[in-house]
């Protein structure tokens, strides 16, 4: 059955590989693709080609990158998130609900010819994995959400004229998931505290595209665009939990819309050392809407209301090349909330966020370079009232309703080699 959700009692949806688990931008999302790209807040990502790790953003960045080459690394996320607030029962808190993770990547890319480029990349976009304390007052709104996806891409890139570069690839995601919420005490007859009343697990495998383009205005000023294309996930599982209408375990399906994205992006060389670079970035949530699972004897079960909307990530950075083995990175971003605040739950820790972002590449030779970047990320302070709408009617009539608060930040730190032959 899936992940990427919430029951209906509530349960929040959290994908990931996270951050391999731990998603830093907006809903399950995750923007951690590269260390190279973290040093700078992933400003002017559709527009860059520093290494082979480019084609994740824009297959058509595949056009910059001469002869062979070899990128890989891995990001560490740690999230510290803490919820809070009142329940039926008196004050309860779970902290450290997010957990930690490792996010590997591994990109290659060859130039056939003067015109054609391919490449293949490993990585995710999609990711997260929370866990209530068995001890937190409104676990009926849920206690877990996990989701890992693995995503493999293979790319082309075509370069039509001197200025003006297009691309497109083949993405194949596979993943794997589980959501649940469970009773928080044992006042009602015949369900004891910690039970499950709604749980679901499943995995599957699906197939998406995405699309770039680059035009490079002059020698200094370069603009790129990408788009990645929504990607369905038929999670089949299983389910249990004293909320459904079956008893014992039931083979079934819980469709996911991973979500379109799209990135404007620009470059500026103002100096021979000194660049400046943005994106803005879209991402479709609106098409997390509302959640149904369906079952082997022909029922299904409403999971969730989720009234997701679009949300725009706005970035800025900055590159400067202290000398030949040097290159020093920085930047900013803001990261807009797919959730409004009266659709927030316990289990998904998502609001608005603030980026601030540094990074260094150190080049051993002109063959070899390894980049480093660091990202501190404040999440904005954001309520939580549950129940918030009537499908949370069932938790609330048993257990009562929740309102607090979901308060944190998260540390990202990564490591990136490239070899070029």
């Amino acid at each position: 059955m899936t992940i990427s959700t919430r029951t209906p009692l509530s349960i929040a949806v959290v994908l990931g590989l996270l951050s391999s688990t731990q998603a830093a931008a907006a809903g399950f999302q995750l923007a951690e693709y590269s260390a190279t790209g973290l040093g700078r807040a992933y400003a002017g990502e559709a527009a860059m080609a520093d290494n082979a790790s480019a084609q994740w953003r824009n297959p058509a960045m595949l056009t910059y990158l001469e002869g062979t080459q070899i990128s890989g690394g891995v990001l560490y996320v740690e999230p510290n998130i803490d919820v809070k607030g009142t329940a039926d029962t008196g004050y309860t808190e779970a902290k450290d609900i997010a957990h930690s993770a490792p996010v590997p990547n591994l990109y290659l890319s060859h130039q056939l010819n003067d015109r054609y480029f391919v490449g293949l990349a490993l990585s995710s976009n999609y990711g997260m994995e929370t866990e209530l304390d068995s001890n937190f007052g409104a676990t009926q709104y849920g206690n877990e959400a996990k989701v890992m996806t693995v995503e493999a891409v293979t790319s082309l890139g075509y370069k039509v004229t001197d200025a003006v570069s297009i691309g497109g690839g083949i993405r194949f995601v596979t993943g794997e998931g589980k959501i649940g919420a469970t009773a928080p005490n044992g006042n009602i007859p015949g369900i004891d505290k910690g039970e499950y009343l709604k749980y679901v697990e499943g995995t599957d495998s699906s197939w998406g595209y995405q699309l770039g383009a680059a035009w490079q205005i002059n020698e200094s000023n370069r603009i790129g665009f990408a788009y990645k294309s929504e990607v369905t996930m038929d999670f089949d599982g299983y389910g249990e939990g004293a909320g459904f209408s079956f008893s014992g375990k039931q083979d079934g399906k819980l469709s996911i819309a991973l979500p379109a994205t799209a990135e404007l992006s620009s470059f500026h060389q103002l100096t021979p050392q000194w660049a400046v670079h943005s994106s803005i970035n879209w991402t479709q949530w609106s098409s997390f809407d509302k959640l149904t699972a369906e079952f082997a004897d022909g029922s299904s079960s409403e999971i969730k209301d989720e009234n997701w909307k679009d949300s725009y990530r706005f970035a800025v950075g900055s590159t400067y090349n202290l000398n030949k083995k040097v290159t020093l990175r920085g930047g900013i971003a803001y990261d807009m909330s797919a959730v409004d605040d009266k659709y927030r739950t316990t289990t998904i820790p998502e609001t608005d966020r603030t980026w601030l972002s540094a990074g260094a590449s150190y080049a051993f030779s002109k063959q070899f370079t390894i980049d480093g970047g660091l990202t501190y990320i404040m999440a904005r302070t954001a309520t939580i009232d549950e129940p918030r709408v009537p499908s949370d009617g069932l938790a609330d009539m048993l257990y009562g309703g929740f309102t607090g608060e979901i308060s944190g930040d998260v540390w990202i730190a990564g490591i990136q080699a490239n070899y070029r032959f």
